[in-house]
């Protein structure tokens, strides 16, 4: 069925009164838009589901989330009673129509006989992915886009093990999607008779409770050795961190900082940053403003759904200064193995965990203490995935992370967490202030100590159809014309993920290494309409490494800009 047909269709079976039908009567003669909320069923991938919020089987609304929760409902009935029983757990952020998925994904799962948990209100994704592991609940759901601007709206699946779904699980849900027909074929209750007779349950305080205990355990240092009175602006960005960060630097005795006030309250418009992305230095405005007329030394923000988390330190000359995610991993890597190391802590085979694209920095400071970083492709279903594999091998995980501005500091988290993040980065400002340091001072010791790297993340944003199209294109025309040197390096290493590489798993993802102590690489974006890419420079100083880092991203992206 073509989009046209596809369009008529809903329109026939819209009622007059669903806003939905008025919305694609008010779209009738708009070709271009038509097709493209209609020429392919919102993709269930590894992430779930993520899309503009409208009309057609290309956006996010009740029937395509029906469709997709029937589809899951019917996966884990097909597991027997048992998984059944375990249930399912659902939170939410305060996304536009994120309530109304939550309760209506509830209501298919409830209708079909599977056990329903539902937060109440607004949670992190990290909280939602930890209750999975302490409920033992066959599956979660998370309705959330995460970062993405105020249009879009999301679905997160997570399964048993409180990881997003592998793909083994993706390609099953996806294959009993598919059998789901949208009008006629997905079950629903009334959700508030759900909930008062008992086949939906509604989560209390005690499960936020047990969450702050589980990223409280993470401390590294305590009392003496923290100077708690640092001075400290957090952002939740109008999402979902402000009541977890609030109560986690209040337990743990941090007397000096603030919430960015027009920031504190949910807002599923954004309205004070337009994209809520803190690794957008644009999203710190605010707490710019606040931390100069409070003399802060440390701003931090975390995105809508509290995954993700980013923070601007003072350089020398005491002017904020934002760190990527790739520097914020070197703090973090460098803060937990040398605190442990110190307290004598350290596991025998101490483990940590990156993507491919994330710098390798990090390794050689884990190398220095005796731990083995381990690669894997992109996204914390595969960064935490990776930890039964290691517990099986007897390693202990200590940390995993990407330069996506994503951290997963706990065992029991298997999912990254904004909140677990904010408070390891805070504590080790108070730690640094203590010993009269800064995290600009401590940065740069990293430097000194294990080599002088440049980072850069930029992206190519391209939508729709035809952007979809020319990213296909931009990836097909790099593997048929590799270079073979580029900014008067030569080419000495090339890594193509397409088939697979040793023990990782395929991915549409290159790697290309230089004999400069550079690399970079290039892979699309699994959930945003945009090519990413990931330059790396070594070199002796940090100003050497940025210039070379600099030559070589601007020659590669104008190779990859002239593909049509």
């Amino acid at each position: 069925m073509d989009h046209q047909n596809r369009y008529q269709q809903w329109l026939d079976q819209l009622a007059d009164s669903d806003p939905l039908r008025a919305e694609l009567i008010s779209i009738r003669g708009d070709e271009e838009e038509i097709e493209d909320r209609f020429y392919q069923d919102l993709a269930f991938g590894t992430a779930g589901l993520r899309g503009k919020v409208g009309a057609g089987t290309n956006r996010m609304n009740i029937y395509t989330v029906g469709k997709a929760t029937q589809g899951i409902a019917d996966l884990i009935v097909s597991h027997g009673q048992e998984a059944m029983d375990k249930g399912v757990v659902i939170a939410r952020d305060p996304r536009h129509l994120s309530k109304e998925f939550c309760e209506l994904t509830a209501s298919v799962f409830a209708a079909n006989g599977i056990r329903v948990y539902v937060y109440p209100g607004i949670r992190p994704t990290a909280q939602l992915a930890f209750t999975i592991r302490r409920l033992e609940t066959i599956s979660g759901i998370m309705i959330t886009a995460s970062h993405n601007p105020k249009e879009y709206n999301g679905y997160k699946a997570y399964w048993d093990d409180g990881c997003q779904v592998s793909a083994q699980i993706a390609d099953q849900m996806a294959e009993a999607i598919k059998a789901v027909d949208i009008w006629t074929g997905v079950k629903t209750v009334d959700f508030a008779e759900a909930a008062a007779d008992g086949r939906i349950t509604i989560l209390g305080e005690e499960f936020d409770r047990d969450y702050l205990d589980k990223v409280e355990s993470m401390a590294i240092h305590h009392g003496e050795d923290l100077d708690l009175s640092i001075p400290l602006i957090y952002t939740p960005i109008n999402g979902c961190g402000a009541v977890p960060f609030e109560q986690m630097l209040k337990d743990r005795g941090f007397t000096n900082w603030m919430i960015v006030p027009e920031q504190k309250d949910p807002d599923p418009d954004f309205s004070t940053v337009g994209y809520p992305n803190p690794e957008d230095p644009a999203a710190f405005a605010l707490s710019e403003k606040y931390g100069r007329e409070r003399g802060a030394e440390l701003l931090l923000a975390t995105d809508p759904d509290a995954d993700r988390f980013a923070i601007e330190i003072l350089d020398k000359d005491g002017n904020y200064v934002p760190l990527n995610g790739n520097q914020t991993g070197y703090l973090l890597v460098n803060y937990i193995l040398e605190g442990r190391a110190k307290a004598g802590t350290l596991p025998e085979k101490g483990a940590m965990v990156k993507s491919i694209v994330t710098s390798t920095l990090s390794t050689t400071i884990a190398k220095a203490y005796g731990v083995e970083m381990f690669e894997t492709l992109t996204g914390f279903k595969n960064i935490c995935g990776k930890i039964p594999w290691l517990e099986e091998h007897g390693y202990t995980y200590l940390f995993g992370y990407e330069e996506s501005i994503g951290y997963s500091p706990c065992v029991d988290i298997r999912e990254k967490d904004g909140v677990s993040a904010g408070m390891l980065v805070a504590e080790a400002a108070a730690y640094y202030k203590k010993q009269g340091m800064t995290l600009w001072d401590a940065l740069e010791n990293i430097y000194e100590k294990y080599g002088f790297f440049a980072e850069d993340e930029p992206n190519i944003v391209l939508e729709g159809i035809d952007g979809s199209a020319r990213i296909k294109r931009m990836m097909a025309w790099l593997r048929e014309n590799i270079p073979t040197q580029i900014a008067g390096a030569k080419v000495s290493k090339v890594i193509d993920y397409i088939d697979g590489y040793e023990d990782i798993p395929p991915q549409n993802a290159i790697r290309i290494f230089l004999d400069n102590g550079s690399w970079f690489g290039i892979r699309p974006s699994g959930t945003e309409p945009k090519i990413k890419f990931y330059f790396y420079s070594c070199q002796d100083s940090r100003d050497e490494a940025l210039r070379v880092n600099r030559v070589i991203r601007d020659q590669v992206l104008e190779m990859v800009r002239a593909v049509e």
